[in-house]
């Protein structure tokens, strides 16, 4: 009995939870010289805008050089809309996002911008 528990109590420290089994998620990490208000992906050329992810964030945006979890993000071709205080938005076209990415949106990725 000792030694099933001395076994048990070497080996259980040893393997991988859960939380070791799955990546870190996809992220977002500002390299633009603003702070983003806001961040959604559509299947690239859709237009089908899902969720604010900015929201997701502890002051509900994204400062410069700030990385974000992206919540109910899978792998695939993504276009990107991104979001600035006065109303200004920009779109990123044809991300490519894998498994555990880290998605770095520079002020030179940024095309079509309003306002």
């Amino acid at each position: 009995m000792r030694l099933a528990f001395a076994v048990t109590a070497i080996i259980l420290p040893a393997l991988p939870t859960a939380n070791f089994a799955q990546g870190k998620g996809v992220r977002l990490w500002n390299l633009t010289t603003a702070t983003m208000t806001g961040f959604q992906l559509s299947p690239a050329g859709q237009n089908n805008w899902g969720p604010n992810q900015t929201l997701n964030d502890k002051d509900k945006e994204l400062d410069h050089d700030e990385r974000l979890k992206l919540i109910g993000v899978e792998p695939g071709r993504y276009d990107a809309k991104v979001s600035y205080s006065g109303d200004r938005q920009c779109i990123v076209r044809d991300l490519d996002v894998r498994p555990d990415a880290i998605i770095q949106v520079a002020d030179k990725d940024l095309k079509e911008c309003t306002n």
